[in-house]
């Protein structure tokens, strides 16, 4: 049985994103994401209304006869939440750390997925595997991801996400959005397998990132720890150190929106405390001016 503080939490989540379901993103995502998978449905004869794109060489090669493939409109899409659960996640400078902050942003994703008929699935990573729960669908398999986005004990401190991404690579048969939700403070070379994977899939990523980490305000000298290494650095709270960490902070982002691009895979940016509803209805709306070509 689970504990009743952790089944109060779950629910709280369930009432607080149904609702931001409901009224904000539900109908973005579905206009987003609805029909963008397609699967094979029959041959049959070309016509001259037909692209001649669709025509089956092979086909028409035995019949003699021009014949195009015909496609149809998947009924549900698989919805990957590939969640960073390594140990820099316990940062937060207010009310909320990053780890939080990611459980009830990939709630709001699943619920909008579930509302749509999708499956959703779930990996949680640090520096190794953590969890995987393939996609499926039902209110009963969405209330298990988010138990586990709020309960579940990682065993690495570390973050590896190009073994992330090339664990979906090999489990995901089947066209997927996946949502990458992480602050991709990894510090390896990730840009081929996000490309890689991204050419097979739709992959978007969610940089979650606390205000601090950003533009550290406070002028006091502190001695900080890394929480993944461990690795200790004092830091003089000078004007001039904060300059310096402001600055290093907008290349390491700058650098990351530039592998993104050449990756070809969009980038919502979250700060840990703010309402994440806001930002993915900016990134829904940019994807819907997209497809519609404007």
């Amino acid at each position: 049985m689970l504990p009743a503080e952790l089944l109060r939490q779950i629910r709280m989540l369930e009432i607080r994103t149904n609702r931001a379901v409901d009224e904000l993103i539900g109908g973005a995502y579905h206009s987003v994401f609805k029909g963008r998978g397609i699967e094979f449905d029959e041959v049959r004869e070309y016509t001259p209304d037909d692209d001649v794109r669709d025509i089956d060489w092979n086909v028409t090669a035995r019949m003699s006869v021009p014949y195009i493939k015909k496609y149809v409109e998947e009924r549900e899409l698989n919805v990957m939440l590939a969640v960073d659960v390594s140990a820099s996640g316990t940062f937060g400078s207010g009310d909320k750390n990053k780890r939080t902050a990611a459980a009830e942003l990939a709630a709001l994703l699943a619920f909008s997925a579930g509302s749509n008929g999708d499956k959703v699935g779930l990996l949680l990573f640090s520096d190794r595997r953590e969890l995987l729960l393939p996609p499926r669908s039902g209110r009963k398999h969405t209330l298990r991801l988010i138990r586990e986005l709020l309960a579940f004990q990682e065993k690495g401190k570390g973050t590896d996400i190009v073994q992330a991404l090339e664990d979906m690579e090999r489990f995901l048969s089947k066209r997927s959005v996946i949502f990458l939700i992480s602050d991709f403070l990894d510090g390896g070379d990730y840009e081929k397998p996000l490309k890689i994977l991204n050419k097979r899939h739709d992959v978007i990523a969610v940089r979650l990132r606390d205000k601090a980490e950003l533009d550290w305000e406070l002028p006091a000298g502190v001695c900080i720890q890394d929480a993944e290494t461990g690795e200790l650095w004092e830091f003089d709270g000078s004007k001039r150190s904060r300059e310096l960490f402001r600055e290093a902070a907008k290349q390491e982002l700058a650098a990351g929106n530039a592998l993104c691009q050449r990756a070809g895979v969009d980038l919502i940016d979250i700060a840990s405390g703010e309402d994440p509803i806001r930002p993915l209805i900016g990134f829904f709306n940019r994807r819907r001016r997209h497809l519609r070509g404007i």
